[in-house]
């Protein structure tokens, strides 16, 4: 896998190119945000540190999903609660505190390129997880084979979810695509429509809550 790694400390790249090259990938090491958002359409996967010399590394995510959906890990030291709820809001596919255990950090990064795979390879637009089919352009929903019945409401709901299988979806984000305006939309609203999701879908684990972030549709 090519791997882009933005981090400006040379001890840490260093180490982490030796380490990624060892175990099969391609690392390219830039120091600078700018140099990512010119060279990011060269990795299958950023790892991206936030204390970068010339911008702050979540302006760079910003920056980045504006134009490319290439899976991001963010790689810091910047563990407060803060900044790891912005940077998945922002859209990183995953965000590991530094030290962090190089298994780890490689099972992380397979798990983030497996879901990139599916999102990529859905047949049409419909998504299949744990006996779920869910035909995103027909709104229908396979339980087992069995179609289920949901409201509007609770499609729209899943659809947003459905689409982004794998990855955080922010609470704000779902309100603001289902209701149009997160400030319109009544939260405990959004909790009776998971809740009966998950009554109907009949699959515990399928549907993960993010505390204080919002939810995840499979792995």
């Amino acid at each position: 896998m090519r791997v882009l790694l933005v981090e400006d400390d040379d001890g840490v790249a260093d180490a982490l190119v030796e380490s990624l090259g060892a175990h099969g990938h391609l690392p390219l090491r830039v120091r600078r945000g700018g140099d990512a958002l010119t060279r990011h359409r060269e990795a299958d996967l950023v790892l991206l540190d936030l204390g970068l010399p010339d911008q702050d590394g979540l302006e760079v995510l910003r920056k980045l999903r504006r134009v490319s959906a290439v899976p991001v890990v963010v790689l810091t030291a910047r563990g407060d609660e803060r900044s790891v709820v912005r940077g998945l809001r922002l859209g990183a596919d995953d965000y590991l505190v530094k030290p962090v255990r190089l298994a780890e950090l490689l099972a992380r990064m397979d798990a983030v390129t497996r879901r990139a795979h599916a999102r990529d390879s859905a047949s049409g637009n419909v998504v299949r997880l744990a006996g779920v089919e869910i035909d995103l352009d027909a709104r229908r929903v396979l339980v087992d084979g069995r179609e289920v019945a949901l409201t509007t409401k609770e499609f729209d709901v899943l659809a947003v979810l459905a689409a982004r299988h794998g990855t955080a979806v922010s609470r704000q984000q779902l309100m603001d695509e289902v209701w149009g305006d997160a400030y319109l939309a009544v939260s405990r609203s959004l909790d009776v429509h998971l809740a009966q999701l998950r009554a109907k879908l009949n699959r515990p684990g399928l549907l993960t809550t993010i505390r204080g972030f919002g939810y995840r549709l499979g792995e």
